[in-house]
């Protein structure tokens, strides 16, 4: 892999906010409505936006300064009035309508009405909820801290949740928000987004010993860990294994009917290559035990 690098001091911000905002993503869309005292609300998208901790529940978002004239929006001038949000999460049913709330409407605009959102009293703070998302978190800021004067500089919103509000739509058997529900979105660069959809979730699985640890890469047979057949990908999942087979398992399915034809065509040439292609080949069907079975033999 042939890399190229780049001094960031010798970036223009505009140069330097295309290549962030490609590289790292995609991320979550934080839809934050606030208030000021004199009542008015605001309702904005950030795509700076993540959970940072669980006890206490803390959200951050970051509002940038406007990069063409170093002017703060409407969202960081509210919280430092009133120190209260609510993070109302997006889906794909909603996108299109929330982008229409990160325009530059001048001060006093309530963007809930120019996109077509619904007002929803909200429990514990002041501004209101978007009744149309199906995730809502009311939330105390905690604090608000500038990352620089210059313009796209970012102001760090702490926001400790409060409350929060769930679509019963969106919840498995279990009262747990279910993935293949929620149809989230979120940003990429430019005008790009992305939608977590049920064909494009996938699960990792972790070690269920009672350790909870993999052996890892480093403890692999080199053999294995050189295989010019498998993958990095191939390699984490085998990696993932807190023990491996013994003699006896592996002697036991070298027997089996689905391995012995295997074992009898290859050569001594080509046993290798076919004992790690037919392991690739377990490893896409999820039985990673049976595949490092084949790579022991």
């Amino acid at each position: 892999m042939k890399l190229r690098t780049i001094d960031a001091a010798s970036l223009t911000p505009a140069e330097m906010q295309v290549y962030l905002h490609h590289a790292i993503a995609p991320r979550p869309i934080c839809f934050v409505s606030t208030i000021n005292k004199s009542g008015e609300v605001n309702l904005s998208p950030f795509s700076f936006f993540n959970v940072f901790s669980i006890n206490p529940p803390i959200c951050v978002f970051s509002p940038t300064s406007r990069a063409r004239d170093n002017t703060t929006k409407h969202t960081l001038e509210n919280v430092l009035e009133v120190p209260e949000c609510v993070i109302n999460i997006v889906n794909y049913e909603m996108v299109q309508q929330t982008y229409l709330t990160s325009m530059d409407y001048k001060k006093g605009v309530n963007e809930f009405a120019k996109a077509g959102f619904t007002e929803l009293a909200s429990d514990t703070v002041k501004p209101p909820r978007v009744a149309e998302s199906t995730v809502q978190l009311e939330c105390a800021v905690n604090d608000v801290i500038s990352l620089g004067k210059n313009g796209g500089a970012g102001n760090l919103v702490i926001a400790e949740v409060k409350r929060i509000h769930i679509s019963e739509a969106i919840l498995d058997a279990n009262d747990k928000i279910d993935p293949h529900k929620i149809d989230l979105v979120a940003r990429l660069g430019g005008d790009w987004y992305c939608r977590v959809t049920s064909d494009n979730l996938f699960k990792i699985s972790k070690p269920t010993g009672s350790a909870g640890i993999g052996i890892g890469v480093d403890a692999f047979p080199i053999e294995v860990k050189y295989s010019k057949v498998l993958t990095g990908n191939d390699l984490g999942l085998l990696g993932l294994v807190e023990t491996l087979p013994s003699h006896e398992e592996v002697s036991a399915f070298s027997k089996t009917d689905e391995m012995k034809e295997l074992v009898d065509a290859a050569t001594s040439d080509t046993h290798t290559l076919h004992l790690h292609l037919k392991a690739k080949q377990l490893l896409d069907n999820g039985r990673v035990m049976d595949a490092w079975k084949v790579l022991l033999m």
